[in-house]
């Protein structure tokens, strides 16, 4: 399980609502120079971005990287696919998970762990409609209870 214990750069809370997150493994990212230096700016976006592994290799497409301002001919594209670092056994062990039907490989977070650039993925199942009616109103619930525990304890 991946521990996040540094500066959050972005967060995915599209993949909590749309799947059950199984397990997380945390990755580095190969990046370019001017990139690191726009994610330290904060200029990272994940929403629209899927994972697939390729020839044993993990990839990440569709992770949107602002071009650095002050970086002119060294900005590469914003939108390239990006290599993720990780162990081979971590690399087997998701494709074996992803063989069943309807898991995939999610981005869930982009943060910095010291001075290095990691990303946390997730083995995900895609939730049906119903879950995601379930999980709503259990959160108005507990925001409700939330409410009415602090009226008490006020008043």
């Amino acid at each position: 399980m991946a521990k996040t214990n540094g500066k959050m750069i972005a967060n995915n809370k599209k993949a909590y609502h749309d799947y059950f997150i199984l397990d997380t493994y945390e990755a580095g990212i190969a990046l370019h120079g001017t990139e690191v230096k726009s994610l330290r700016m904060g200029k990272c976006s994940i929403k629209e971005s899927f994972i697939r592994v390729e020839n044993g290799e993990v990839y990440i497409y569709g992770m949107h990287i602002s071009p650095y301002e002050k970086g002119n001919i060294f900005n590469k594209d914003p939108l390239r696919v990006r290599k993720l670092l990780l162990h081979k056994s971590e690399i087997n062990k998701m494709l074996g998970k992803t063989k069943e039907k309807g898991v995939a490989i999610v981005p869930l977070k982009v943060y910095f762990k010291g001075s290095l650039v990691k990303i946390e993925i997730g083995l995900a199942k895609g939730k049906k409609l119903y879950d995601k009616r379930q999980d709503i109103a259990r959160k108005d619930q507990q925001r409700e209870a939330q409410r009415d525990f602090k009226v008490r304890n006020l008043g």
